[in-house]
């Protein structure tokens, strides 16, 4: 189960008061939350990170609000199951982009990367840091959280990727995509996995402050959005034998 940008605390406890009893109707093995957002006021904190895992999530991905609270830095040094971008250009960078999971009856590896086209961001190239890490990993199963803006670039990578991993999901448009399938390859895929956060808003921030920005072109404090919430996700069936993708499904929860 893969699930879309948790954005603030609003986010959060909606995540907390859906996680559990959907993973257990569910009968989901292994949760993937991208957490780039968690904090009220952007990026994530050890506090919001530890909220999300006690909800019930494996694994936290992140994205380009990765580093934008310091205090956040030693916390993904030290825990093993966050995980940044993987072709941050650094090697000074904190943290990993690769986590590999031991369920006992197999091994999953969860890989972040992060797009170049439109962010704000200097990446290297994400079909050329794969390409590194797959050489390294040694899991049968093998899941992308790839974080990018066009829908190009996440659909190449998708494609590029199709056989080689078990399943690609996008995370940072915060719009769940109406194309989860498996690719004839096998590899699960869907374009954008969406968000948990507020429904009346713009992405999760108050949609005035969105509104007012896009006509004035006028920087804006953002402020996260209250109010009645979703969760958005997609569960992908992979096969633990071969690592391949079975089936895709994206869900709504409102």
């Amino acid at each position: 189960m893969c699930i879309g940008d948790v954005v603030g605390s609003a986010g959060c406890a909606f995540l907390r008061g859906q996680l559990p009893a959907f993973k257990r109707q569910q009968q989901v093995d292994l949760v993937i939350c991208n957490g780039e957002n968690a904090a009220d006021g952007n990026g994530i904190t050890p506090k919001s990170a530890d909220h999300i895992f006690t909800s019930g999530a494996d694994v936290i991905t992140l994205g380009n609000h990765s580093f934008r609270r310091r205090e956040v830095y030693p916390y993904l040094d030290e825990t093993p199951n966050i995980i940044r971008p993987y072709n941050y250009p650094s090697s000074l960078t904190p943290g990993k982009g690769v986590c590999t999971i031991d369920m006992g009856f197999t091994t999953v590896a969860v890989v972040n990367l992060m797009g170049q086209q439109f962010m704000d961001a200097n990446m290297d190239n994400p079909f050329q840091a794969i390409d590194r890490i797959l050489k390294e990993l040694d899991a049968k199963i093998v899941i992308v959280d790839f974080h990018a803006e066009a829908t190009s670039e996440k659909r190449a990578m998708g494609l590029y990727l199709d056989g080689r991993v078990s399943a690609v999901f996008g995370t940072h448009t915060h719009v769940l995509t109406a194309d989860a399938e498996v690719l004839q390859g096998g590899t699960g895929y869907i374009t954008d996995v969406g968000m948990t956060g507020v429904i009346d808003s713009c992405l999760g921030v108050k949609k005035d402050i969105i509104i007012r920005r896009f006509q004035t072109m006028l920087p804006e404090r953002f402020d996260y959005a209250d109010g009645a919430c979703k969760l958005d996700c997609v569960i992908f069936d992979i096969d633990r034998k071969t690592g391949r993708c079975t089936g895709a499904q994206s869900f709504e929860l409102r």
